[in-house]
């Protein structure tokens, strides 16, 4: 089916530039080559160029690969731009990235590993 996102596993989020003028295979030869990741796998890869109001993302569907594009009219992500860097991303920080929040959100109640004492 035709962007069924729900069937992604995990979202990884491509840290810093990235090229958007890269197509299916460029983006899937970066997801390989420079973090060594399975471009095939049930992910969801999401890249953010250098003005940070538009964004790619990949995702293999069992027969083909899916490329969304979204520009945005009046913002832009706060995207991570350490570079060199894949990140995995839970789907409440995908949630805040896709609504103009910073990945990191400092009042947020985040969880923990059970035993884990402060």
């Amino acid at each position: 089916m035709l962007g069924d996102f729900t069937r992604a596993e995990d979202v990884y989020i491509i840290c810093g530039y990235t090229d958007l003028r890269k197509s299916i295979d460029g983006l899937a030869a970066i997801v390989k080559l420079n973090f060594g990741m399975d471009p095939f796998s049930p992910a969801l890869f999401l890249f953010c160029g250098k003005r940070r109001d538009r964004l790619k993302a990949l995702f293999w569907e069992g027969d083909g690969f899916v490329l969304l594009y979204k520009r945005l009219e009046n913002s832009s992500y706060k995207w991570p731009r350490t570079p060199e860097q894949a990140r995995r991303l839970s789907s409440q920080e995908f949630r805040w990235l896709m609504e103009g929040l910073s990945l990191e959100q400092p009042k947020a109640i985040h969880n923990v590993k059970p035993g884990e004492i402060y």
